[in-house]
């Protein structure tokens, strides 16, 4: 069996697609629906059991239960939640109990980290787990996620276990994320109703409106990188997976327009005072690790990716894998 914590969200559902498209479905998904769309992601699913994301902490313990793998994605991914208790309760001290737990049956485990645990990258952007203590995250959510990286790192750990540090990570199943949910998303969400498109204003001198830039990744992407670790439980550490290539908003909705086949129209508006404090003007990942490693994947282009997105789901009222 392979349990996936946060099997009903975004990753978590998109990995349990690929992981039934390997014949595999002695799955156990641990998740909170609640009043959530989130449980579209499952209805083309096939797997074992699901258990609420409470409940399987208290049977944990002391239980017969065995996996192949626990593959943990499940946490509260919102950069602007304000409740830092409930951050760190429900993104470090779940995970590390979950961790414990796998590490003390010598079960392999695979776990979500994230790119926003580097701040503003200002240190740069490599997944060297020596310079774990030199990150500086820039909210409540990457410093609940960097805690548990740097717990991981500090008891001699981190190379049992396998952390992934998410880019901008964009597809279908994201569609219950609200203002969570990538631009790729809202920005076709715009487009239908306005018919264009709307993007932050830049307040960094050395970055033009729109020419902010990250690193886009397609979630095919981010569950084939999964699937190789599955495969290859005798690797451990941290690593990031992004493209390795930075692109700017403008060319993310430009590719965007391009797939609907309609010329660009953008308009640049004030960025909410919260946010400033806290903007990330530039994220690019150090991919050296993972290649050195032995991962030999081949992620897709930008454009190659929205125009998936775009033409395979959202243009077809698609909202899941």
């Amino acid at each position: 069996m392979i349990i996936v914590t946060g099997g009903a969200g975004f990753i978590g559902s998109a990995f349990i697609w690929k992981l039934n498209n390997e014949g595999i479905d002695d799955i156990l998904i641990v998740d909170r629906l609640n009043t959530s769309e989130k449980w579209k992601n499952l209805v083309s699913r096939k797997f074992t059991d699901y258990i609420h994301k409470d409940a399987f902490l208290d049977i944990l313990n002391g239980s017969q239960l065995s996996a192949r793998a626990v593959v943990h994605m499940g946490a509260c991914t919102s950069t602007t939640e304000e409740d830092a208790d409930y951050l760190i309760e429900n993104n470090y001290r779940y995970s590390r109990r979950l961790a414990e737990w796998s590490l003390d049956r010598g079960i392999p485990f695979i776990y979500a980290s994230s790119a926003a645990t580097y701040g503003t990258g200002e240190q740069g952007f490599s997944d060297d787990h020596s310079r774990l203590e030199t990150l500086h995250p820039l909210n409540r959510y990457a410093y609940s996620k960097h805690l548990f990286d740097l717990w991981a790192y500090r008891n001699g750990l981190i190379d049992r276990m396998v952390g992934v540090k998410f880019f901008n990570v964009f597809g279908p199943n994201e569609y219950h994320k609200g203002p969570m949910a990538s631009m790729v998303y809202q920005a076709f969400q715009q487009i239908q109703k306005s018919g264009g498109v709307k993007l932050f204003k830049s307040y960094h001198e050395e970055y033009r409106d729109g020419e902010q830039m990250r690193d886009f990744i397609y979630v095919k992407d981010c569950v084939e990188i999964l699937w190789w670790f599955l495969q290859h439980p005798d690797i451990g550490g941290i690593y990031n997976v992004g493209t390795g290539r930075a692109r700017t908003w403008n060319d993310l909705v430009t590719s965007l327009y391009r797939a609907l086949g309609r010329d660009p129209s953008i308009e640049y508006s004030e960025m909410p005072g919260h946010l400033k404090k806290q903007y990330q003007y530039f994220t690019e990942a150090e991919m050296a690790k993972l290649h050195a490693a032995g991962c030999s994947h081949q992620f897709s282009s930008l454009e190659e990716a929205v125009s998936d997105y775009v033409l395979t789901y959202l243009t077809a009222g698609e909202c899941c894998l």
